[in-house]
């Protein structure tokens, strides 16, 4: 009864009303309090883009997360399938994907070996996604790895507070390349305490490359209770995904013989699942403070079958089936409130995690071929102050302190003994923003992040380490740990029709960790330490909104070098080269027109300039520059909905990425024109 009192003179509805505003933005802001505290505030001096529910639904028709955000400045994406689904990887300013710090509602996603998360294992992700932040440069501190080209921050579909949110969504697509997609969703939550969210999806495609379907399953669902200063939330995911591999690019002659080429035989397929179960409580504790605590557990299990021959298209090559599986569980830890003049974050996390590797020669009915373990432990500890002084200025500092530890227990039969290796590092940040008027502000930062090597790093590029091999990987501390120095100096303008942000940057590396264009024997990129590369640009990101239209635009021009190179293959040295797939020129423009209420039309076009494949600045072993335009068309009424959206319109016949295999480049071709048709039924 304390509302009726507190509202008296007001009639019954409106007192209804008012309490379920304020109980959904109350619920709101404590349901973002962890996702808060890790991403950068509009007003942070972090290059970054924050893509919203509504901008996320224009551009999804449920494909994988990297190829949804194409068009953020300076990323790239492609999969590898030269379709929408399968494995995708991006990169940012050129940094590839084990590089860039993931999480979902704060739960760090990188693999804690790999470092890197396959978006495959949660086929329609995009669609649980309420809103995705995209950190460009070593950005705030956040749990897990840290972030080294950028991070991506997703937060998840939240929980509604009141009865409006409550209602039920089916999706129906169908499209190109026998793709075939279904998804029912439901959100409840009414007058009281409960709220629950849940989604189901499938989707098949045969994959625009020969054998490069896909079979995909996954699910989503959020229950919670909410409190008036308290919400407790229970999260699972769970995927399961599988295909035919093309991991494998193909070369001018093959692609020009057959566009959708693909190497790999029709029986190198894999299967894999991954689970995630989170269960977190928030607490407002008044005056403007907040904690929040989130446990964990993150389990994957599945095999892929490689050919490992010399020749793959004989009868009966020889066929190994690598296995793996992981539980990784873990604690995150984040508080806010005010000092004084000073707004405070603080925050931690701690996880555990164990995998096991093992193979068998399917040639020899199963044999068994070796089982080996990895085991990683991580914790982490952070701080942010932001200071303001005066009305125009206000300081921030973040400050990360980070150990990790690696334990390699071989096979039984490996003939070696169990290894380790530890790494600590101290990641500092510094900045400041200055309103320079009501519409226009100025920051700057500097900041340093320290990361270790991957494990496919340390072995190099073997899976499984014993008296054959172990002379030649050389010791854990062969590769060693990763270091950037990050500048960003940016303008943001905010006007009644138009905004427009400018930043230029700085990246200073030390003992970067770098691709260099080859791929391993189970197709993972082979990396190498190089002493010393930078990364240097300006990126821009404008829109303009005039009645009916928007339309916008993005830039990044970069130039990158490695100062010195030296190919293992040939031991040749290479001075003042371009780091590979790290193109000089990214841009997208964009545009909509609302025809009426419920009509929309859309254009996206889309530059990407030449790169190289390799560290050795050879221009025979180049990514040509690219162009596409994707057009979409968008009627909903009701909670209804149809959408169509009509990819690479000019039938490009490009190349998304590529590599080099045996000095010859190969390449990963994008889907030719193709079609969509989306179905949104409101039940």
């Amino acid at each position: 009864m304390r509302t009726l009192i507190l509202v008296a003179c007001m009639p019954l509805v409106a007192s209804a009303q008012v309490s379920d505003t304020t109980r959904k933005d109350t619920t709101r802001q404590l349901e973002t309090v962890t996702v808060s505290a890790i991403r950068a505030r509009s007003d942070a001096p972090v290059s970054a883009k924050t893509l919203d529910a509504a901008e996320i639904q224009r551009r999804s028709f449920g494909q994988d997360v990297p190829l949804m955000l194409l068009g953020t400045p300076s990323l790239t994406s492609y999969a590898e399938t030269g379709n929408y689904w399968g494995y995708s990887y991006m990169r940012l300013r050129g940094i590839d994907q084990s590089r860039i710090n993931l999480t979902l509602d704060g739960i760090p996603l990188n693999d804690p070996e790999d470092q890197v998360l396959y978006f495959a294992n949660f086929p329609d992700l995009t669609n649980s996604v309420g809103s995705v932040q995209v950190q460009r440069g070593v950005g705030t501190s956040a749990p897990g790895s840290a972030s080294y080209g950028g991070s991506i921050n997703l937060q998840s579909t939240p929980l509604s507070a009141s009865g409006s949110g409550q209602g039920a969504e089916a999706q129906i697509q169908a499209g190109s390349f026998g793709t075939l997609r279904g998804s029912v969703e439901y959100s409840a939550g009414g007058d009281g305490a409960l709220a629950a969210y849940a989604r189901a999806s499938a989707i098949r495609s045969e994959g625009y490359r020969r054998h490069s379907g896909v079979d995909a399953r996954s699910a989503f669902a959020s229950v919670g209770w909410l409190g008036e200063r308290d919400i407790i939330k229970l999260t699972a995911i769970a995927g399961l995904f599988a295909d035919t591999m093309a991991y494998v690019g193909a070369t001018r002659a093959e692609i020009a013989a057959d566009p959708r080429s693909n190497l790999l035989r029709a029986d190198e397929t894999d299967r894999f699942t991954e689970q995630v179960v989170a269960l977190s409580h928030t607490r407002d504790l008044g005056n403007g403070a907040s904690i929040a605590n989130t446990i964990y557990r993150i389990s994957a299990a599945g095999n892929y079958n490689v050919c490992v021959d010399l020749d793959c298209s004989i009868t009966s090559p020889v066929i190994w089936n690598f296995n793996l599986d992981f539980a990784w569980v873990g604690a995150t830890s984040v508080a806010n409130f005010a000092l004084g003049d000073n707004r405070v974050t603080v925050g931690g996390n701690i996880n555990s995690y164990a995998r096991d590797h093992y193979a068998f020669d399917r040639s020899t009915g199963f044999s068994n071929l070796y089982w080996n373990t990895g085991r990683k432990r991580d914790a982490s500890v952070f701080a942010k102050v932001e200071r303001d002084i005066g009305h125009r200025t206000t300081i921030f500092a973040d400050l990360q302190g980070r150990r990790a530890q690696f334990f390699y227990r071989p096979d039984i039969n490996a003939g070696i003994g169990r290894s380790s290796i530890c790494w600590s590092f101290l990641n500092p940040k510094l900045g400041a923003t200055v309103r320079l008027s009501p519409s226009l502000t100025g920051y700057a930062s500097f900041g340093m992040n320290s990361r270790e090597p991957a494990r496919s790093d340390m072995f190099a590029g073997f899976d499984n380490i014993d008296t054959t091999n172990a002379a030649f990987v050389g010791a854990l501390s062969t590769v060693r740990p990763e270091r950037v120095h990050d500048t960003e100096i940016g303008l943001r303008k905010r006007a009644k029709h138009w905004s427009l942000d400018a930043n230029v940057f700085a990246m200073e590396f030390r003992n970067e960790i770098l691709p260099v264009g080859q791929l391993s024997y189970i197709g993972t990129p082979l990396r190498t330490n190089v002493p010393s590369s930078w990364r240097r640009g300006l990126e821009l990101d404008g829109s303009l909104h005039v009645d009916r239209l928007r339309t916008g635009a993005t830039a990044t021009l970069m130039r990158a070098r490695i100062a010195s190179f030296t190919d293992d293959a040939t031991a040749t040295s290479y001075m003042e080269v371009p780091p590979l797939l790290t193109p000089e020129l990214t841009a997208t423009h964009w545009t909509t027109m609302s025809v009426s209420s419920s009509i929309s039309l859309g254009a996206t076009g889309r530059f990407v300039g030449a790169s190289h494949l390799n560290n050795t600045g050879d221009d025979t072993l180049t990514l040509p520059a690219q162009y596409t335009l994707d057009l979409t068309a968008h009627w909903n009424n009701r909670g209804r909905g149809v959408s169509l959206h009509v990819n690479n319109a000019l039938n490009a016949r490009r190349f998304a990425s590529g590599h080099v295999s045996v000095g010859e480049a190969r390449y990963y071709v994008l889907p030719p024109l193709n079609a969509m048709l989306l179905l949104r039924l409101g039940l």
